[in-house]
Parts: structure tokens; C-alpha cells; sequence
């Protein structure tokens, strides 16, 4: 079954994780869409994001939700009519989405070289050191992340990722990292949680 796993990591907050194996004909049969929703889907020129897109609506089924109660704002951001916070990611074969009663982002990042190869600009690349270089690729997707995660969390334009977000050291074992966004005058720290996923790394963060 698509649905590949629900994570339930406290009482008010859920991670649902979709594997995205179906045809675009199967998936736009099973779900409905709102008209702002359908038009978007209509100018997606790819059907891999098109998939993820429809894979996302079946996520939100199954929390017990519809495309109907997800709104965005102008900037782009997902947010629930119920006042619930929802982020949401997809990646290639994967989709996942993360409903909370607290201010949360999500991320979703299937693992390459390219991260390790582009570390230098995004992260404090000496926390790479004395790692195979599987588990550099790995942790370099990780600090990805992270960054991404909070950037959704606070959505204001100019937000760094090498400049603004800096992640704590953190070993892969611990499943667990924090991190702090230092912009606009403010210093704001995060708690992050990340685990493996098949060949991708799931990310999740939430303002402490």
C-alpha cells in the first residue's frame, strides 16, 4: 500500500509519509480538488510533480482532511482552515506531511552526492569530519534539511541558509539535533528531528 508509514511523534503531531507508485490517472481518481488546486495541477509540466502534488491530497485523506481544508498563503505557504500547522514535502518517489498543533516544517530529501559536493555553501562543512563518506552524503542531506525545515517554519524572504541557520553539532546516531536562525535582530532556536526513509533522509523541525 502507498501509505508508508504514519509517525506519530507526541500527541499533537503526525507525520504522514506517502510511497508514490501509482499512475497520474489512478491517484487524480482518487482525490478531490478545490478549482485554485485543480487549475495549479493543470500548469505543472511535469507528471513526477504533478504525482507528488495529487500524493499529498491523498496524505491529507488519510489525516482525515481534503484539499478543501488546505489554504495558502500569498507568499505560498500551506495552512489548515482549522487552525492546525501543516507543512508539507515531496521528493521523487516520496511524499510526507506533517500536521501539528505547534509551528512545524517539513523536509524530505532523497540522498546524492550533490549535497556533499555543494556543503560548503549552505553548512559549517567541519561538522563533515571523520565521517565515511556515505555518512557525509547523509549528514550533509541532513543540515539540508534543517534549513529548510525552519526556513518554512519562518517564511520571510532574505533568509540565508549559510548566513542566517546554524545547525549544532549533532552525531547521526542521536536522530536529534537543534539549531538556531540568528536574522532581523532575533535569535530564534529550533528542535529538529530526523530519520531514514529507504534512500531518503525525513526532517522535521519545530520552534522551541
Amino acid at each position: 500500500m502507498p501509505l508508508h508509514s504514519i509517525i506519530n511523534h507526541n500527541l499533537t503531531t503526525q507525520i504522514y509519509v506517502w510511497k508514490i507508485e501509482e499512475t497520474f490517472e489512478d491517484l487524480f481518481d482518487e482525490v478531490a480538488l478545490n478549482d485554485v488546486n485543480l487549475i495549479r495541477l493543470n500548469t505543472m509540466k511535469s507528471e513526477q510533480h504533478q504525482r507528488g502534488f495529487l500524493s499529498v491530497r491523498k496524505l491529507l485523506q488519510e489525516s482525515g482532511l481534503t484539499d478543501f481544508d488546505l489554504h495558502y498563503t500569498q507568499d505560498g505557504k500551506p495552512y489548515l482552515k482549522n487552525g492546525k500547522f501543516i507543512s508539507i514535502s515531496h521528493s521523487h518517489e516520496f511524499s510526507a506531511i506533517i500536521i501539528s498543533e505547534q509551528a512545524v516544517g517539513i523536509d524530505l530529501e532523497i540522498q546524492k552526492e550533490k549535497a556533499l559536493k555543494i556543503a560548503s555553501r549552505f553548512m559549517d562543512i567541519s561538522h563533515l569530519e571523520n565521517l565515511s563518506q556515505t555518512d557525509k552524503i547523509k549528514k550533509a542531506t541532513i543540515v539540508w534539511g534543517i534549513k529548510e525545515t525552519i526556513f518554512k517554519i519562518k517564511n520571510e524572504k532574505g533568509i540565508s541558509f549559510p548566513n542566517h541557520i546554524f545547525e549544532s553539532e549533532f552525531s547521526l546516531s542521536d536522530q536529534k539535533a537543534t539549531a538556531q536562525l540568528r536574522f532581523d535582530n532575533l535569535i530564534e532556536d529550533f528542535n529538529i528531528h530526523f530519520e531514514e526513509i529507504e534512500d531518503y533522509i525525513l526532517v522535521y523541525a519545530f520552534q522551541a
